[in-house]
């Protein structure tokens, strides 16, 4: 009877390792995952951040454009490009991402100001490389918003993953903390008030 107990608990214990095994390399793949996601979106941003150099440019040669919003847009670009802000995968925490997303909203409104300035300067509007940069920037923000969904996703399906049992276990044994979503804007969930 000894010995077949004793078989009992190896098959037992085999079974519990090679589950192991498998939960932490999906969690091993689902984290990675999150970090290509966070690739994408990083360089998203900094798409968008390049372009603002070409833009405040571009913009500057319009004879009295308000200096002000100017400097706002080129302070919110080095705001949003701090070496502090920039994240690695493994910092991934719901604060840090906050953080990270209140710099770049930021960024995201003060170049709404700049273009919506820019709408009472036709010749401006006229000019081809603003025209250009305008379309790139707004393709950008397309681009920014696909890459943050896509990185959201990853991040569901790691933190569902780091959550559900065994899973659990394993992601507490081998320090699988969870990771942030990015969220709305403040105030996005109320409409805009239209006024004619």
């Amino acid at each position: 009877m000894k010995r077949g107990g004793l078989i009992i608990v190896v098959v037992l214990a085999l079974f519990l390792m090679m589950g192991g095994c498998s939960t932490y390399n999906s969690l091993v793949d689902k984290e990675e995952t999150v970090s290509n996601a966070w690739s994408q979106v990083e360089s998203q941003y900094q798409r968008r951040a390049d372009l603002i150099p070409n833009l405040v440019s571009t913009v500057k040669g319009a004879a009295g454009f308000e200096k002000s919003t100017l400097e706002a847009v080129v302070k919110a670009r080095a705001d949003a490009t701090r070496p502090e802000i920039n994240l690695d995968a493994d910092q991934l925490t719901p604060e840090n991402i906050q953080r990270f997303q209140q710099v770049q909203d930021r960024l995201s409104s003060s170049l709404g100001r700049l273009l919506a300035v820019a709408e009472a300067y036709p010749t401006l509007k006229a000019t081809d490389s603003f025209r250009d940069l305008q379309v790139q920037l707004e393709g950008t923000e397309n681009r920014i918003t696909v890459a943050r969904n896509n990185f959201n996703n990853a991040v569901n399906a790691y933190n569902v993953s780091r959550r559900r049992f065994p899973g659990n276990i394993f992601a507490g044994m081998f320090g699988f903390g969870q990771k942030g979503y990015f969220q709305s804007q403040q105030g996005a969930d109320r409409a805009p008030s239209v006024q004619f």
